[in-house]
């Protein structure tokens, strides 16, 4: 703390001498006309002789990343979004006065440089400076390069600092604009309609979560904070568009961990005159298409030191096979509420009393079950209990006709038949009630609107949801959510910690 309030004065003080002298700290309005990445690629592989030949000239922004002196010459680093180059500064060049300058340049400023390209003895790429600007002072040191910003919690925090120094971290996010871009590809191409629902919610629906609450103060009115689009998504489908998708943020307010933040981004797609055996073919696609655009065009990759294989066919399981093939639960418990309830306090796992058989069987599931699922595997056939907007199988009414997709041992979707009943939906959300007044503070709400639209008539569909964090988290090997989000909600900052 000492150290870096000395290094933080030392820097105001530089600073304060520099502007005295009539050096602008934070000019503006000084274009950049070219960019690191793009002068690697094109030239990096040219000879010493080529670049001497043609001797390109270029205008690059960067941030000082390394600085070497030596008397009247002087080597730096700056890293753009592109890439990082080496400048070369001499005295000789500048002038004196202008070097000078450069000689008092901290790492950590942003500056533009204007200079020759050119190949040092040692076969790095240099530009030759032949003029610079100071664009931004930096007045707060980074941290060292093999000391600093390992704390996990610091780098969440200052999420600024870990992009600079983490190549590694830049790269993942660069990587998950690239799958959200190949998951819009995907559906546009495929006839869907982006579309946008609202965020703030009378009624908070389309899935069982606790939501949060705002207050509208204008109309006077309790609103919610959407836990899921899948409710307005039906009623455009009622509407007339038959295929429809947003990648939308959804909240909900539960606990934290490495596959959760109350903050996050999903995928929500649904199709007029399709079944969910039809959106598990369309997720296969999707995936090879998200992994032909970012994994290189292979269907196999590395997650947390386990090979996942994408390639389709995927495994399917129905939920209670799965139960008693790989969990090991006794056929007695799947027939018998009572034989569950034993077997699962057995496990250490507890029903609540407004929980169910079905409810208690995907508890068993949970634990006994995903953790296993490595390989992309789809899990179908859900209990009536747990399935509120999901239609009934028609041969096994206690059943519904939906999907989970898990992959490396954590649920990657949720899709199913839509129930398009309104009938039918009208006594699933009384029994939601039900299960609320029970005490379950994530049932579904009555949703009259909703029940309104499906009387109006809804073509039978299907629909699915895929949580785009984990997804990211698959193709760049994260073991937490945190990684994959720029800015991941954190407790409030202690006033003792440290800074950097």
């Amino acid at each position: 703390m000492d150290d870096l309030n000395l290094v933080m004065r030392e820097r105001l003080r530089k600073a304060e001498e520099l502007e005295q002298s009539g050096w602008a700290l934070f000019p503006n309005g000084l274009a950049v006309s070219d960019h690191i990445g793009d002068i690697l690629r094109d030239h990096g592989s040219k000879s010493a002789e080529e670049l001497e030949d043609q001797a390109p000239e270029f205008t690059v922004a960067g941030r000082v990343m390394a600085i070497r002196s030596f008397g009247k010459s002087t080597f730096m680093h700056i890293l753009d979004a592109q890439g990082r180059i080496q400048l070369y500064f001499q005295r000789n060049e500048l002038g004196e006065e202008r070097y000078d300058f450069a000689k008092k340049l901290d790492i950590g400023d942003i500056i533009r440089v204007r200079g020759r390209l050119f190949k040092t003895r040692t076969g790095e790429l240099t530009l030759f400076v032949h003029a610079f600007d100071l664009l931004t002072k930096n007045l707060r040191p980074l941290p060292e390069k093999y000391h600093g910003l390992k704390d996990v919690e610091t780098r969440y925090r200052q999420r600024y600092v870990d992009l600079i120094v983490n190549e590694s971290v830049r790269e993942t996010f660069v990587k998950r604009s690239a799958i959200i871009q190949a998951v819009r590809e995907f559906l546009c191409e495929r006839g869907f309609l982006e579309v946008e629902t609202p965020m703030m919610q009378a009624i908070p629906g389309g899935a069982t979560a606790k939501p949060f609450k705002t207050y509208h103060n204008a109309l006077g009115m309790e609103l919610y904070l959407r836990i899921a689009p899948e409710l307005y998504l039906k009623r455009l489908l009622v509407g007339g568009f038959e295929r429809v998708f947003e990648l939308n943020r959804n909240f909900r307010n539960e606990g934290i961990s490495t596959q959760h933040n109350p903050e996050f981004t999903m995928l929500e797609f649904y199709q007029a005159y399709a079944t969910y055996e039809d959106l598990m073919t369309l997720t296969e696609e999707l995936f090879a298409h998200v992994a032909h655009r970012v994994n290189g065009g292979s269907l196999q990759l590395t997650y947390q030191n386990q090979l996942i294989d994408l390639t389709p066919p995927w495994r399917r399981y129905r939920l209670y096979e799965a139960l008693t093939q790989l969990g090991n639960v006794p056929e007695e418990a799947i027939e018998d509420f009572e034989a569950a309830l034993r077997f699962s306090r057995a496990h250490g796992i507890q029903a609540e009393k407004y929980e169910g058989h079905g409810k208690l069987l995907t508890k068993l599931f949970d634990v006994l079950v995903e953790p296993l699922l490595v390989q992309p595997t789809f899990i179908t056939h859900y209990p009536l209990e747990v399935s509120p907007l999901s239609r009934r199988n028609e041969v096994e009414p206690d059943l519904t006709d939906r999907f989970e997709l898990f992959i490396a041992g954590r649920e990657m979707a949720n899709a199913f038949s839509e129930l398009n009943d309104p009938r039918d939906q009208r006594a699933r959300f009384q029994r939601q009630l039900a299960s609320r007044e029970a005490g379950d503070e994530e049932a579904h709400l009555m949703d009259e609107d909703y029940i309104r639209a499906l009387e109006y008539g809804m073509p039978p569909a299907a629909g699915e949801g895929i949580g785009i964090d984990r997804l990211v988290m698959l193709f760049t090997d994260a073991p937490s959510i945190r990684d994959v989000i720029l800015f991941p909600l954190l407790r409030s900052e202690k006033k003792t910690q440290t800074p950097l």
